[in-house]
């Protein structure tokens, strides 16, 4: 009888280190690895993208791919620790005009909104280039409902 309990629990015991282990992520579980906060990089805000492009935007995505989002970060979504997101209510027209964006790419910008430090001047950019970008932001803007 004893070998039939002894059985029994280390089938249990076998069973329950199995599901344990399934259940791992890593060395975290999936409760754990729920709450973890966001890496550094990551992207801060969730995107929705436009139906299309316009020619003029479709440059600037290109444009801002090669130059802004190493710090804004893909679709301009934000990288958490590096640059902020411009899909962002601060960044609605009636509070950043276009210009800001050509003045940010020319001169830097002091922080100001957010805590990531300066921005650089953006060296290599045309006036045409900051503009294909501004009509690129403007596009991702009005499909995320900040017009």
């Amino acid at each position: 009888m004893k070998y039939i309990a002894i059985a029994g629990a280390t089938a249990v015991a076998v069973v329950a280190g199995a599901t344990f282990m399934i259940t791992r992520d890593g060395s975290r579980t999936q409760a754990e690895t729920a709450t973890q906060p966001p890496a550094a990089g990551a992207a801060m805000v969730e995107v929705s993208l436009p139906d299309s492009l316009s020619a003029q935007a479709e440059l600037g995505k290109r444009g801002f791919e090669a130059v802004c989002a190493a710090c804004h970060g893909q679709n301009a979504a934000g990288k958490l620790g590096l640059g902020p997101p411009l899909v962002h209510k601060i960044y609605e027209p009636s509070h950043h005009g276009d210009m800001a964006f050509f003045l940010a790419a020319e001169r830097g910008v002091q922080a100001h909104h957010w805590r990531f430090g300066n921005m650089p001047p953006q060296q290599g950019l045309t006036r045409a280039d900051v503009a294909n970008i501004v009509s690129y932001v403007r596009a991702l803007q009005r499909a995320n409902g900040i017009d």
